[in-house]
């Protein structure tokens, strides 16, 4: 920045020496106007395109930085596909109920026999029982969870419905 404001002094001081040598003081007053003008033109387009490339460096880190969030909670969430079913019932069945009511169209409060038909269609019955917000078993948390396998097939099947 100090290079620019000395080099765009330089240039009016140059332009004044010019006029004075060529004897041409009526335009004096005239030419260094426009210098200065130039000079101060061309100080703000270097000052917008400094502004514009420091918001899109930090419009970038902001979504760098939102991507890994994501990724560290995706991360988190298949670590518990493959915990206990006191995990899955905590973290996951919540999750994948909803998903699985707002695509659907069903809720849980209006029709559960609806809710339960759909979703033994949907998954069949060994799935549904990992979706099935009602299915939530304390007496047998300490149990294995179904996998990431059954994770993963039942995305799938989210993701056609």
């Amino acid at each position: 920045m100090t290079k620019i404001l000395g080099g765009g002094i330089a240039v009016v001081v140059a332009v004044e020496l010019l006029v004075l040598a060529a004897d041409r003081r009526s335009i004096l007053l005239l030419v260094t106007g426009i210098a200065v003008a130039l000079v101060l033109l061309g100080f703000v387009l270097w000052l917008a395109s400094t502004e514009d490339d420091a918001g899109q460096v930090e419009s970038d880190s902001l979504a760098v930085e939102a991507l890994r969030r994501w990724r560290s909670r995706t991360e988190i969430k298949l670590s518990w596909s493959e915990g206990s079913r006191g995990d899955w019932d905590r973290h996951l069945r919540p999750l994948l109920a909803r998903e699985f009511s707002s695509s659907s169209g069903h809720r849980q409060t209006k029709d559960r026999a609806a809710l339960v038909a759909s979703g033994r269609m949907l998954f069949g019955p060994t799935l549904w029982q990992w979706v099935d917000p009602l299915d939530v078993s304390f007496a047998d948390r300490d149990d294995p969870g179904p996998g990431r396998t059954a994770l993963d097939e039942i995305l799938e099947r989210l993701e056609k419905l």
